[in-house]
């Protein structure tokens, strides 16, 4: 049997030998068990509340349907996915697979497993939040920091009479607290968290934990108390639970929700101060003026929030740093790393409808030559067909399979009825039944097969792509129409070529199959193996026709 290995270790108190650790045991079992061990995935340093963000599993699910090996192993359930429903979405995918999963705590996983272990899994989770909570609100109340390290302060490290380490105690860094006061007295000249942040980059200075400095980094948003100018711990007042994190289940990243000011911990720390009060109140003055006038002469207040300000926005990306190109002014896009941290010696500009008018162009002619999008659809779907017939064979097989252990089965009751010693038949009948239960739980879980594609891919492409182009022409139908080319474009890059911004247009392959072949369903390309296959070097048509397309404005 082909085994597949797995092994994570989160941030809190483990360390990276655990993976060897985990690794080396499983290696142990499959060598007792006779299993051949063809695959190890891993993750370091993550947690195991949600998959969406882990890399190593996320291969492990990939290559399973790909039928790279016939079970999974790790150490327990809790090193898959912690949560519920990450859990149960791994053991229907590997059922869909018709691959086992296997843990050294639990042996084989079964749907009794995924109920029970996977509650007890995301109750120990909320347990474990609880009880953290519970320590920092006593560190906090006790004077003590309750969170990470403050941008102008130290930690102390000191001990116990056990020899245990004593945590939360901070002290001033002079060097960055003369930073912080520097861009106090910078705001209250009238200068803009921009202006500053390019001065500090331009001289040098690190920014919190070693990044650069960001007009954000300085600003922040005084509402949640983030940003340098609104950190409350400067003027001797520490706040702790301000803001409350969840994750979001379609991202897994976590999302910062504001408390009521109610259920915020405050405790006075006078030794901790950095800002005269009068310099901390002459601050909020200057921000309030600021909010008042932007809400007040802008025509439509409700334009300042950040939405898309064009078809491509968030997509644009500047050759040079990588960092977005993002609206400098009515019409024209730049470079937001050059212009907010100067940290990047792209000065070009681009005008808004010359991009648009140029991408689209490219989509409709240079993102794929024809002839070779034609040669590659005309695989593709030969491929895509042929694995689809081939999970249809397997279904249709299995529904044979099980008419004819049901007739066996019957074969063996009417010998009984006649007198035959039921002994004799008992092996052979538990065989039977255990296969049909098999087969059963196979049918029970397979999809059915989904229909073929249509063989003139290439041709309905260049239709629906034109298509598509008019209705962008049009107000009623502008708007989705802009959703869907967005979904065609992976990234567009704009670089700098003596003088003069070319554009290299990237398309994500998945979403202009769909497009083509008119599906909305995401499980479409769910035979990922084909594209492995066409794509793969020495292939018919590797590589040729989806490489990045460069052309200029």
């Amino acid at each position: 049997m082909k085994v597949a290995l797995y092994a994570r270790y989160s941030s809190d108190n483990q360390r990276d030998a655990s993976i060897a650790d985990q690794l080396r045991m499983c290696r142990l079992r499959a060598e007792k068990e006779g299993w051949t061990v063809v695959e190890e995935y891993t993750d370091h340093a993550i947690s195991g509340a949600s998959m969406i963000l882990r890399p190593g599993v996320q291969a492990l699910i990939s290559d399973s349907l790909r039928g790279r090996f016939d079970m999974i192993m790790a150490e327990a359930m809790d090193r898959l996915s912690r949560d519920q429903e990450d859990i149960a979405g791994i053991f229907k995918r590997m059922t869909y697979a018709d691959v086992k999963m296997f843990t050294l705590s639990e042996g084989e996983i079964t749907h009794l497993h995924v109920g029970l272990k996977g509650t007890m899994n995301a109750l120990f989770l909320k347990d474990l939040a609880d009880k953290t909570r519970r320590g920092l609100r006593g560190r906090v109340e006790d004077g003590k920091s309750g969170g990470g390290l403050c941008y102008g302060y130290d930690v102390v490290k000191k001990f116990d009479d056990r020899g245990e380490a004593i945590r939360g105690d901070r002290t001033i860094n002079e060097t960055e607290a003369g930073i912080v006061r520097r861009i106090f007295a910078g705001y209250l000249d009238g200068k803009s968290s921009r202006t500053i942040a390019m001065s500090l980059n331009h001289e040098g200075v690190a920014g919190p934990q070693g990044s650069e400095w960001g007009p954000s980094t300085i600003h922040g948003n005084p509402k949640r108390g983030t940003g340098i100018l609104n950190n409350e711990l400067y003027i001797g007042k520490l706040v702790w639970n301000r803001l409350r994190y969840i994750k979001d289940p379609d991202t897994g990243r976590r999302v910062s929700r504001l408390n009521p000011e109610s259920e915020w911990v405050v405790h006075e720390v006078p030794e901790l101060r950095l800002i005269d009060q009068n310099i901390w109140d002459a601050v909020k003055a200057r921000q309030s003026r600021l909010a008042y006038d932007v809400v007040e002469t802008s025509p439509n207040p409700l334009n300042d929030r950040r939405r898309p300000k064009h078809l491509f926005a968030g997509l644009v990306k500047c050759g040079c740093c990588g960092g977005g190109y993002t609206m400098i002014s009515k019409d024209l896009l730049g470079c937001a790393t050059a212009r907010n941290k100067g940290t990047c010696n792209n000065r070009l500009n681009i005008r808004r409808d010359a991009l648009e008018a140029s991408i689209l162009n490219g989509l409709r002619k240079h993102l794929m030559d024809p002839a070779l999008f034609k040669e590659f659809c005309t695989e593709f779907t030969r491929e895509v067909n042929r694995l689809r017939i081939e999970r249809g064979a397997d279904l249709e097989g299995w529904k044979r399979e099980l008419e004819r252990t049901d007739r066996e089965l019957d074969k063996i009751v009417d010998a009984i009825l006649e007198g035959f010693p039921p002994a004799k038949l008992k092996d052979k009948a538990e065989k039977l039944e255990a296969r049909k239960a098999e087969l059963a739980e196979k049918l029970a879980n397979a999809d059915e097969p989904p229909p073929l594609l249509h063989p003139n891919m290439a041709a309905l492409y260049a239709q629906r792509i034109g298509q598509l182009y008019e209705n962008l022409q049009d107000v009623d139908g502008r708007g989705r129409a802009a959703e869907t080319f967005r979904s065609l474009v992976d990234q567009i890059t704009l670089m700098p070529d003596n003088g003069e911004l070319a554009i290299v247009l990237r398309g994500d392959l998945g979403a202009i199959l769909r497009f083509a072949a008119g599906k909305k369903n995401p499980d479409f390309l769910a035979e990922a193996e084909a594209l492995d296959n066409l794509l793969s070097p020495g292939s018919l048509v590797a590589g040729v026709g989806f490489e990045p397309t460069t052309f200029r404005l």
